[in-house]
This record gives structure tokens, sequence and C-alpha cells, in this order.
């Protein structure tokens, strides 16, 4: 039998154990003592009732007028009687016995003292030089007896002790693991991307190291995340400089030369540039969603960054392709605008570039903070949308593409407590994509 996991659960059994076998060593031990305690009473009430009984039986014997008579004592009403006795003279003739004495269980008398056959404890008195003499017995198995209840009234009581016991032990194991539990429950209700210390938990000593180690180990690991970070970033931005101009060298060599294939070549390069730049801009925003607070704590209106970037998209080569019905009402949510505002970009022109050359994209967003982007495109299998989220994983058409624009929203979708999905066919068709994004809203808070 394996022991169980639980430290709490280990520390109540093996308390419990102990206190229980502790109760019944103590019981056993109790028993024991006052089963010898016992005899000793039980020998002295032998004792004392052979010496109070021997001088009355002499004088009875003395006053009699015929000699060796025996006489058996009547009972003046039924009871049970432990003790039993006989007066012999020195001829061993019984002259006075008990009422339920049988003298066969009494030996010769060899003595005054304590004698003990197989089934009694007996107790010998001589008087008149030994001319005549009493026995007085009591039966082993009332004694015995008298020590099975005895050990019944200590034992019984345990039945109801110890689960008591064992109940109020896995009480207090629990009351004092309450606060192993308060830090259990703090780190694992944060979210997977919450690298702050632990608060002040008021811990016991015992404690405070591991929640000391806990928090340097989150503040190195938020460290190595913040320089992980910081790099893409600082990589990606300092990029842009040197792509501008590298562009604009590509752009006045190609309206210098006029030579075609030169031109061709500078062309490719300024294309190739471009995606470069692209590239190091989605970087920035992958570092942006992974590095800042996106739970401001400050409600703003979702519905005008969302007519911010659709109103960019409407002044490019796709504003005819743009169906955006604003909301009626403001969507007022705690969600970092910027944050919101890298989400749509990025959705939008993921339905722009994969989907159906010319086709309408549909741009919505409810008063619950539901924003959905359908794009017309080619049923896409589960697998392949389960991929599509992921960094650098493009999709199988041929459109362009860095394949960090959805894993940017699921990153974001994550970290602020979103919920992101991809879904194909749209719902009451057969083909297209629709991209759901559901921010938390001050109506769902409340």
């Amino acid at each position: 039998m394996r022991a169980p996991r639980s430290l709490q659960a280990r520390l109540a059994i093996l308390i419990g154990l102990g206190v229980t076998l502790l109760w019944i060593i103590t019981a056993t031990v109790t028993a024991t003592l006052l089963r010898q305690e016992m005899d000793e009473v039980f020998d002295s009430a032998l004792q004392e009732t052979a010496q109070r009984l021997l001088p009355l039986a002499v004088i009875d014997i003395i006053d009699r007028e015929e000699e060796g008579l025996s006489q058996r004592i009547a009972n003046l009403r039924e009871h049970s009687e432990f003790l039993t006795y006989i007066v012999r003279d020195a001829q061993g003739r019984v002259l006075i016995s008990s009422h339920a004495a049988d003298p066969s269980i009494f030996p010769p008398y060899d003595g005054v003292g304590f004698r003990q056959s197989a089934t009694h404890r007996l107790y010998y008195e001589a008087a008149l030089q030994e001319s005549l003499t009493i026995a007085v017995a009591e039966p082993l198995d009332h004694r015995a007896s008298m020590a099975r209840e005895m050990q019944l009234g200590l034992g019984l009581p345990l039945l109801v002790v110890i689960p008591l016991c064992l109940v109020a032990i896995f009480g207090a194991v629990r009351f004092s693991f309450r606060p192993v539990r308060q830090l259990r429950n703090a780190l694992a209700s944060r979210g997977a991307h919450d690298l702050s210390p632990t608060s002040n938990l008021d811990l016991p000593s015992e404690l405070v190291p591991i929640a000391v180690a806990t928090n340097d180990l989150l503040a190195r690991l938020n460290a190595a995340f913040e320089a992980e970070r910081s790099l893409a970033a600082n990589a990606a931005h300092e990029l842009r400089t040197p792509l501008a101009g590298a562009i604009a060298q590509a752009q006045r060599l190609q309206s210098e030369t006029s030579d075609p294939v030169a031109a061709k070549r500078a062309a490719d390069i300024e294309t190739t540039l471009k995606r470069l730049t692209r590239l190091s801009e989605k970087l920035i925003q992958l570092a942006r969603a992974e590095g800042g607070r996106l739970r401001t704590g400050r409600y703003s209106d979702l519905s005008l960054v969302l007519r911010l970037i659709v109103s960019d998209f409407e002044r490019t080569a796709w504003g005819s392709q743009i169906d955006f019905i604003p909301p009626d009402h403001p969507v007022m949510s705690d969600i970092d605008p910027d944050a919101f505002g890298i989400v749509c970009r990025n959705l939008i022109e993921n339905a722009l570039k994969h989907g159906a050359p010319g086709s309408p994209v549909k741009i919505r967003l409810s008063a619950s903070g539901r924003l959905s982007i359908e794009n017309d495109s080619p049923l896409i299998k589960p697998e392949i949308l389960a991929r599509l989220t992921r960094r650098f994983e493009r999709g199988s058409g041929s459109a362009e593409g860095s394949g960090l624009g959805l894993a940017i929203v699921r990153t974001i979708a994550e970290r602020a407590d979103c919920r992101f999905e991809l879904v194909s066919p749209i719902v009451g068709q057969t083909r297209g994509m629709e991209a759901t994004v559901v921010v938390p809203t001050m109506s769902l808070q409340r």
C-alpha cells in the first residue's frame, strides 16, 4: 500500500496512528496496574473476611452441646455469593460452612496464608492452636469477569474518543496548512505571463524561504524574458532607419539607371527590403504583445480604435473590399487600445491578403466586445487552422506574409484574457473563414 501523496494526509494519518497507539498502550498499562491493585483489594477482602468470621465461629462452636456437629449457614435472601467459607476442626471435619460452599474446592489446611487452585483464590486462618481453621474462597472467574469489565470500561470510550481525536487532528493539520494553500492559490491564480512577486501572505517561518526562493526565480525569469523581448524590439527598431535608407537607395537606383536588368534588380532589392521592414514591424508588435501590460484598468471606447484602423485600410488599394458596420454603442473595455489596434490591424490585413481576390471583408464589433472579421476563402481544414496561430506559420495560399500576424493576435488574446477563435467555413456557409476575438468589456466585468 502506497503512502498518500498529500503531505497533509500523511501528517494526519501518522499523528492519528501515533495517538491511537499511545491510547491503546496507555489503556493496556492502566488495565494491568488496575488488575494488580484489584487483586490486592480482593486478597485483603479474603483476609479480613476470614479474620472477622473465625472469632464468631469459635464462640459458636465452643457453646455447642454436641461436638463435631456440622452446620450450614442459611441465607436470608437469594443473592450471588462470591465469597464462600468453611470452618474445620483438627480432624478436618466441616463444622460451619456458608450456604453455597462446596467442601471439595477447599484443599486441606496446611498453614495460614493464601492459596490458589485452578478455579479459586483462598485464604486460611487458624485459632486455638490451629484446632479450628477457616478457609475463605473466591472464584477466579469473578476476578476475571471484573477485569474484563474494567478493560471494557477503559476501551469502549476509546471507540468514541479516538475518532473524535482523529477528526480534531485532521482539522488541526488542515488549519495549519492554510498558508500553504494560500501560497499555492496565489501562484495558481495568476496568468501564464504574470511573473510579478507574490504578495505578503503572512506566511509561517517554514514557508518564508520557499516564498523568497519563488520570488527570486520569478524575478530571474522575468529578467530573462525582458532581455529577450528587449533584444527583439530593439533589433527591429534599429533596423528601421537603415532599411528605410536602403529602400531609398534602391528606388534612386531604379530612377537613375537606364539598364533594364539593373532596374529589375533594384526593384527586387526594394521588394525584399520592404518585406524585411514589415517583418521588423511585426517583431516590434510581438515584443509589445509579450512585454507590455495589456489590461490597463482604465476603460476606453474600442469602437473608436477600430474606426481609425478601418479608415487606414480604406485609404489603401484594398479600400473597396472593406465592409464595415460600426457599432451603435460605445464598447468600453480596459484592454490597452494600442494592443486592440494591433489585433484589428493584423486580423484585417490577414483577411485581405489571404481572402479571395476582390472579395469583401466583413468587419463587425458588437457592444458585448465581440470582434468578428470574415473573408471569403476555400475551406480550411481544422488541423491547418490550429497551426496558423503558430509563429512563422503560413497558409497554403500564394499571398505573402510574415507568418506572425495570427501569432501576435493569439499572444495578445492570451495576455489580455480574451477569447480568440478561427472558424472555417463561416457558420451557415460552405467556405470562408471567420476570426473572432471577444474582449472583456465593462458590462461583462459587472
